[in-house]
């Protein structure tokens, strides 16, 4: 970024697990980028209207987040960064590169896991060299549980599950 660039960069109006607090990460933000020269206006709309503009390319910058369902590495790359979901999908940096759609493709077709890590690698590069998004955070799970409960264990995709736990 050229020193004296303005940005405008769109924080979150909720908090969510992976954010709990969009406008101070944006503040963080506009202070890092202060230092290089970087003007940055943080905006924020109502929670449906922020992803609406979102969804339809409105932004320059935008602070977003995603939750798994699954712990398959397509449930990540796909939604977020193919061509496919550059066009009203999830992919809110609206970033199409060919070749990586191919190794997706390529990798969700592939039930070997190792050949199927060494492509998620490889498109991970791309990614790094390319730089559609930039990583800032992961969320940590806390569940407390009473000293008297056994056999209840965190579930990493946010599930409550019960069929093993017991009272004492």
């Amino acid at each position: 970024m050229a020193n004296g660039m303005t940005i405008d960069l769109w924080a979150m109006p909720v908090q969510r697990p992976y954010n709990p607090n969009a406008k101070r990460m944006a503040e963080m933000i506009q202070a890092d980028w202060a230092k290089i020269g970087v003007q940055t206006k943080i905006t924020t709309y109502e929670w449906g209207e922020y992803l609406k503009r979102v969804k339809d390319g409105e932004h320059q910058a935008a602070l977003m987040g995603w939750t798994t369902a699954t712990g398959d590495p397509d449930n990540f790359f796909g939604p977020l960064f193919t061509c496919q979901s550059a066009n009203g999908g999830s992919n809110s940096a609206k970033w199409c590169y060919p070749p990586f759609d191919k190794l997706i493709s390529e990798a969700k077709a592939i039930s070997d896991r190792p050949q199927r890590e060494a492509l998620y690698k490889q498109a991970q590069q791309m990614m790094h060299d390319q730089m559609p998004a930039v990583m800032i955070a992961h969320s940590t799970i806390f569940e407390p549980v009473r000293k008297n409960v056994s056999g209840y264990e965190i579930d990493p995709f946010g599930k409550h599950i019960f069929y093993q736990v017991d009272i004492k």
